[in-house]
C-alpha cells in the first residue's frame, strides 16, 4: 500500500467533518460538488472522495464515466457562472480496495467564492448558504485579508501606479496558453479586478490595488514603497565561499523577478540531456521553473527575511519566509499542498508559469534524481528551504577542492593543454562557457566578462580565452587587428561541434 492509499483510508476512517466530504458520484458528477467545493475554498480547504458513500463504504466510480466525470468537473470548476472567482483543481485516480475512486484536493483560498451566485460556509454538518447573513459573510472578508498578506488593499493605489506594459505583457502570454482567454479583450482595470488584484474590503468600504497587484505589476518605487524589504539575492558560490563568485539582487515585480531567477539559471546550470520518450526536454527548464515560482509564490511578503537563490557545487538551495503548515522534510506520498498566496499563485497558473497546485512538486520530484543524482529535499519551517542536486559544466571536479589540493596549478594546465588531442577535446566549466556565449551572438571582451561574473580580465580569463583561440573553438572578429577596442568573438563550426560532441 502507498502513502497516497493510506492517506485515504485514514481519511474514510475519520469519516466525514470540517475538511472530509464523501460523495456517490457513480457515473455522474453530482451538482452539490459544487457547493462543497465553494465551501471549501471559503473556509480551510479539505478533500472530497467521489465514489465513497456517507457511511464511508468505498462503492467506486465507474471506470467508463471516469473520463467524462473529470472533464465535467474542470469544465465546471472554469465557468465563473458556477464558480465565482473559478478556482483550478486537479483530480487524482486512486485504485481502492479493487475500485477506482476520485481524489480532489480543494486548497483553502484567499478569496470568497460563489457557487452559483450564492456563498457557502463549512461547519461540521456540512455546507450551508450564508449569502443573506450580513455579518457571517462580512467575516469571512475579514478572516481571508487578516490570514493572507497579498489581500491588503492600499487605497491611494492607482492604475497609473502598475506597469501598463507588464500587465500587456501578461495579457499575451496568458493568450499564448490559451487563445479564447477572456483577459485578451479586457482594458487593464478589467484585467486586474477579474484577477482579483483590485478588491473591496466589505467592512471598511475601501477599494483599491492589493499587495498582490503591486508585487505583480507595480513600478518598483511603488513596490518599495509597500515593502521596502522586498528582495531575492541570487548567488553563485562555487569557489570563493567566504564572499560570491556572481550574485544579483532582485527588487523588482514578481513578473520580472521570475525573468532574471531565470537568466540567472541559465548563465550557471548546465542543462543536461534528457529524452521523454523520443524527444528531448529541458529537464532544467521544468526543474528552475518550479523552483523560481516557488519562492515567489509562497513567500510571506510580510516578513523582513530576504529570499535566497544560491547556486553551490553540486546543487542549488532556496531559502523563503514562510507560514509553516507543518515542520520538517515534505514527503512528496503525503505532502498535502497549501498556497501561501493564491491570488499570485493563480496568476502564475494564468501566464503558463505555474502548474496546478501540487503537480509542479510531483514533476520537480520527477526530473530531480535524473539531473542531480538524488532526490530534491523540501523542510517546511519558518524558513521554507528547497535543496536540489546539480551536475556540473561538463562534468568537471569541485574547483576549491581542486585548487586545495594543487593538482591543477598553472604550469599543469599549460602541459595538459599542450598535450590535448584534438579528436578528444575537453574543456573546462569556463572555456565551456566562453564557447557557448558565443554561439548564440558574437560578443566583445567586456560582455563575456560579465557573461562569467568576473569584473575584470583574470589570468583565469585570459588563459582560457588564449586556449580556445588556439583550439580554434573561437574566433576573433577582427583578425587583422587583434588587440582592437572592437574587438569580438564568435564560436567556430569546430567549436559547435565539440559542443555538440559534448552534448
Amino acid at each position: 500500500m502507498n502513502g497516497s492509499e493510506h492517506q485515504i483510508l485514514k481519511l474514510i476512517h475519520q469519516g466525514e467533518g470540517w475538511s472530509t466530504e464523501f460523495k456517490s458520484c457513480r457515473s455522474q458528477i453530482t451538482r452539490d460538488i459544487y457547493e462543497t467545493v465553494c465551501a471549501f475554498l471559503n473556509r480551510c480547504g479539505g478533500t472530497i472522495l467521489l465514489g465513497i458513500n456517507d457511511s464511508g463504504e468505498v462503492t467506486g466510480v465507474d471506470v467508463e464515466a471516469m473520463a467524462q466525470i473529470k472533464k465535467d468537473f474542470v469544465t465546471g470548476m472554469n465557468n465563473p457562472n458556477k464558480i465565482n472567482p473559478p478556482a483550478y483543481l486537479s483530480v487524482d485516480e486512486v485504485s481502492l480496495s479493487g475500485k477506482m475512486i476520485l481524489r480532489i484536493y480543494v486548497p483553502e483560498s484567499s478569496q470568497v467564492h460563489r457557487c452559483n451566485g450564492r456563498i457557502y460556509d463549512r461547519n461540521e454538518d456540512g455546507d450551508f448558504d450564508i449569502t443573506d447573513h450580513t455579518r457571517m459573510v462580512a467575516d469571512i472578508y475579514h478572516r481571508k485579508q487578516a490570514t493572507y498578506s497579498e489581500n491588503k488593499i492600499y487605497p491611494f493605489a492607482a492604475l497609473s501606479d502598475l506597469r501598463s506594459d507588464l500587465i500587456d505583457r501578461c495579457r499575451r502570454l496568458a493568450g499564448v496558453w490559451n487563445k479564447d482567454h477572456p483577459w485578451i479583450n479586457m482594458d487593464d482595470m478589467e484585467l486586474i479586478k477579474s484577477a482579483q488584484l483590485y478588491q473591496t474590503d466589505h467592512e471598511t468600504g475601501k477599494r483599491g490595488v492589493t499587495l498582490a497587484g503591486i508585487l505583480l505589476l507595480g513600478k518598483d518605487c511603488v513596490i518599495l514603497s509597500a515593502v521596502p524589504h522586498h528582495r531575492t539575492d541570487l548567488i553563485l558560490r562555487k569557489v570563493n565561499l567566504d564572499r560570491y563568485d556572481d550574485r544579483d539582487f532582485v527588487d523588482t515585480n514578481l513578473i520580472e523577478s521570475h525573468d532574471r531567477i531565470m537568466a540567472f539559471v541559465r548563465k550557471h546550470l548546465p542543462d543536461t540531456f534528457y529524452l521523454e520518450g523520443i524527444q528531448r526536454i529541458s529537464i532544467r527548464e521544468a526543474i528552475f521553473r518550479e523552483v523560481a515560482s516557488n519562492i515567489l509564490i509562497h513567500r510571506e511578503y510580510r516578513h523582513a527575511f530576504p529570499a535566497k537563490f544560491i547556486i553551490e557545487y553540486g546543487q542549488v538551495r532556496t531559502e523563503n519566509s514562510n507560514k509553516p503548515h507543518g515542520l520538517g522534510v515534505l514527503n512528496p506520498d503525503t505532502f498535502t499542498p497549501f498556497p501561501k498566496n493564491p491570488v499570485i499563485c493563480k496568476f502564475f497558473r494564468q501566464i503558463g508559469w505555474a502548474d496546478e497546485l501540487g503537480s509542479g512538486m510531483r514533476k520537480m520530484m520527477k526530473y530531480g534524481k535524473a539531473y542531480g543524482g538524488a532526490d530534491p529535499e523540501m523542510i517546511e519551517g519558518d524558513v521554507f528551504r528547497i535543496i536540489v542536486h546539480a551536475p556540473e559544466f561538463g562534468g568537471t571536479e569541485n574547483p576549491v577542492l581542486r585548487l586545495k589540493s594543487g593538482a591543477h596549478d598553472e604550469a599543469h594546465d599549460e602541459a595538459h593543454d599542450e598535450a590535448h588531442d584534438e579528436a578528444n577535446i575537453s574543456l573546462t566549466e569556463v572555456q565551456q562557457r566562453i564557447v557557448e556565449g558565443c554561439l548564440e551572438m558574437v560578443q566583445s571582451t567586456s560582455s563575456l566578462l560579465d557573461l562569467l561574473g568576473y569584473e575584470s580580465r583574470t589570468g583565469n580569463f585570459k588563459k582560457a580565452l588564449s586556449h580556445l583561440l588556439k583550439l580554434g573553438l573561437v574566433e576573433q572578429v577582427l583578425p587583422n587587428t587583434p588587440r582592437s577596442k572592437k574587438q569580438q568573438y564568435r564560436t567556430t563550426a569546430k567549436g559547435k561541434q565539440v559542443l555538440g560532441l559534448q552534448r
